[in-house]
């Protein structure tokens, strides 16, 4: 495979406005980019977190993406984060539930699992996939 594969893992909320504040507050993303529809929902975002992009969009504009999630669960996104100790603190303040604790792995990594307002589950933690440490 030619060059570095990139993903950028999407999202859809109900209350866009209000993941954003709780998914920046809490977690320490960085809202890169916002486009705000006429109708003031917000039709796409980016959080960005080191350099890694979380994509956000609204539930229920109708847009093929949001028929295509339609019935979908609720998604799960891995974070890399240096001090999950600290960055769980972080989360717990800010009110998100603590599904797991930060915890050592058997595999070398310690990390935590949080579930957002939307029942979105992240996962913060020192491991690196594909092997970059």
């Amino acid at each position: 495979m030619a060059g570095t594969p990139t993903m950028f893992p999407t999202l859809l909320y109900r209350d866009v406005p209000g993941a954003l504040g709780q998914l920046t507050e809490a977690f320490g993303f960085a809202v890169a980019v916002r486009y705000d529809g006429a109708d003031g929902q917000v039709l796409h975002a980016e959080l960005a977190y080191g350099d890694g992009v979380v994509m956000v969009g609204s539930k229920g504009r109708g847009s093929p993406f949001d028929e295509a999630m339609k019935g979908a669960g609720p998604s799960g996104v891995y974070v890399v984060v240096e001090d999950p100790d600290a960055h769980c603190e972080r989360a717990r303040r800010a009110g998100v539930e603590i599904l797991v604790p930060p915890t050592d792995q058997d595999y070398g990594a310690r990390d935590y699992l949080a579930r957002d307002a939307e029942g979105n589950v992240w996962s913060f933690g020192t491991y690196r996939p594909g092997g970059a440490g």
